[in-house]
């Protein structure tokens, strides 16, 4: 069965693309089928970190029906078992899919031929965007340690989660306004969460909402800490699942602290995936370290109550293994700001 794992940021400039394309190497190099799918709809570059020529049809073809299926979309690399849908900046208002064009790309992408397909999606919390993320419980997230880009993550699930309970009700029926008015009342930081609002609807509409209390209740996104410096840098991390279980009432894991690394930006003007020019880079390593718990736990699982942030902990002292950098500090004691 097909693993769909998208892969998304709150902000641009995070390297969410790169990310992609080496944990889709990585991922083929453990063995297992990958599709790398160019979803950055307005700006999709993921050819290029991929190293393959923008010549081919993309996701566009399928949204205006001059291809019928993804499958015929499919473009070989340069990595045994990992394929390459592009994205479309050729085609006008590829950027802004109506909804059931969406619908009809996530069936196709649910047929694909593959263990993985991997989402490259676009920055920001555009409907487009989040609508693609919800497909899985359990995404990435990508996020650097500066406050601008955990404000924006936190931005980006706020959206998830209210996107999620709206969905979930039919137009114009009680519990959609119930969900609309908790938005546009709610104070950040005032102590009512998302999940309580899912828990008073499931109490007060029993025939409906039950469901998607359920849902939001599997609603765990797996976030990976890009370029990271030094475990001081952890503190902003520590920052966004505070204000995300206080504010939405939802956990989250942390599985991955990616080093910054200098060959990185190399790699991107090479136009090849660091895991396969530089495999014992850092980067490139913590990408493998990333596939490994990925393959190992493709749909993820609901994270368990970490003690003294472990998730996080263990993250770095995988990410500074055989590093010149002091792990003994842990998470730092800073603070990012925000609600």
């Amino acid at each position: 069965m097909v693993t769909i794992l998208p892969i998304a940021s709150g902000k641009g400039g995070v390297g969410k693309t790169v990310l992609a394309a080496n944990l889709g190497v990585c991922l083929a190099g453990l063995g297992r089928t990958v599709v790398l799918a160019d979803l950055d709809l307005g700006g999709a570059n993921l050819h290029t970190c991929l190293g393959v020529k923008n010549r081919n049809p993309g996701i566009g073809a399928l949204a205006w029906r001059q291809e019928k299926s993804l499958a015929n979309l499919l473009v070989e690399t340069r990595v045994d078992r990992l394929w390459f849908i592009p994205g479309d900046n050729l085609l006008p208002g590829t950027a802004n899919l109506e909804f059931f064009v969406k619908q009809r790309i996530l069936r196709e992408l649910a047929r694909l031929p593959a263990d993985f397909v991997l989402l490259d999606l676009g920055a920001g919390s555009s409907y487009n965007v989040v609508d693609f993320f919800l497909t899985s419980s359990s995404g990435l997230l990508v996020i650097q340690p500066e406050a601008t880009s955990i404000l924006n993550a936190y931005s980006f699930l706020k959206t998830s989660v209210y996107r999620m309970l709206f969905r979930s009700f039919p137009r114009a029926s009680e519990e959609r306004r119930r969900v609309a008015d908790f938005v546009s009342r709610r104070v950040e930081g005032s102590g009512a969460s998302f999940l309580e609002l899912a828990r008073e609807l499931a109490r007060d509409f029993p025939a409906s909402a039950p469901p998607a209390l359920e849902q939001l209740s599997r609603f765990f996104p797996r976030v990976v800490l890009n370029e990271g410096r030094g475990p001081k840098d952890a503190s902003l991390g520590l920052h966004l699942r505070d204000m995300v279980t206080r504010n939405l009432g939802i956990p989250m894991e942390y599985v991955g602290f990616l080093l910054r690394d200098d060959a990185v930006p190399r790699s991107v003007a090479e136009r090849t995936p660091l895991a396969l020019s530089r495999p014992g880079s850092p980067f490139a390593r913590g990408a493998a370290a990333l596939a490994a718990r990925i393959a190992a736990q493709p749909g993820g699982a609901p994270p368990r109550l970490f003690e003294d942030d472990e998730d996080l902990s263990g993250a770095l002292e995988e990410a500074f293994r055989d590093q010149d950098y002091p792990v003994e500090e842990g998470p730092g004691e800073g603070s990012a700001g925000g609600p």
